[in-house]
C-alpha cells in the first residue's frame, strides 16, 4: 500500500476529530522518514517548505523540511493538531498572550526525533531546527488550517496570512489578509 492510500484510509473518516483522535490517527500511521521518496527541500530565506500530504474538510496533514531559520510566533487560528518529529531536535517556543499587547515568551521546550507535540486552538508558538539539526516534522491540524496569525514582535504587529502562507511575515501583499497593530507591555 502506498503512503498517499495509507494515509487516505486513516485520515478519511475522522470528523471534527479529537485530541485524542488526531494522535492515534498519527501513531496508528507510523510514518518514518524512510517513507518520503521525495521532501520538499529548505526554502531559501524562509524557515520550512512543506508539502501537503492530504486535506479534505475535516483534517489536513503536511510535512517540512527546515532550515537554520526560526518561523514567526504564530497560531494556527481556529484549529489544533499535533506535530511529530520525524528527524532532527525541534526548539519551540509557547508564547502568552495578554490582551492586545504583544505575545510574551512564556517557555521552551526541545522535542527530539519520534517525540509529538501538541498544538491547541489559538496558541502562540514558534519552532526552529536546534542544534543544526535536520529538522523534518509531520502535522496533522484539524480543521485544516485557515485564518492563521502571525506576530512580527519588532514591528508590534500581526497578520491574519492567506491560506497559502507559513509562519512567517508575508513577502507579497495578497498573503496578507488583515494586519493588525499591537500595544507593547508596559
Amino acid at each position: 500500500m502506498t503512503l498517499k492510500s495509507r494515509i487516505k484510509n486513516v485520515l478519511d473518516p475522522l470528523k471534527s476529530p479529537s485530541k485524542v483522535q488526531l494522535k492515534e490517527a498519527l501513531i496508528e500511521l507510523n510514518i518514518q522518514l524512510r517513507d518520503f521518496d521525495d521532501l520538499p527541500e529548505p526554502t531559501i530565506g524562509k524557515p520550512y517548505n512543506r508539502k501537503l500530504l492530504f486535506k479534505n474538510e475535516d483534517v489536513e496533514m503536511l510535512v517540512m523540511n527546515w532550515s537554520q531559520l526560526e518561523c514567526a510566533p504564530h497560531d494556527h487560528g481556529h484549529s489544533h493538531g499535533w506535530i511529530q518529529v520525524l528527524s532532527g531536535t525541534s526548539l519551540n517556543t509557547v508564547y502568552e498572550m495578554r490582551g492586545t499587547s504583544l505575545p510574551a515568551e512564556f517557555f521552551k521546550e526541545y522535542h527530539h526525533q519520534g517525540k509529538y507535540l501538541y498544538a491547541p486552538k489559538k496558541t502562540i508558538h514558534k519552532m526552529q531546527a536546534s542544534n543544526q539539526t535536520d529538522l523534518i516534522t509531520l502535522h496533522l491540524y484539524s480543521p485544516p488550517i485557515t485564518g492563521m496569525i502571525v506576530y512580527d514582535l519588532k514591528k508590534c504587529a500581526a497578520c491574519i496570512v492567506s491560506d497559502d502562507c507559513g509562519a512567517w511575515w508575508p513577502d507579497e501583499q495578497k498573503q496578507r489578509v488583515r494586519e493588525i497593530q499591537l500595544k507593547k507591555e508596559r
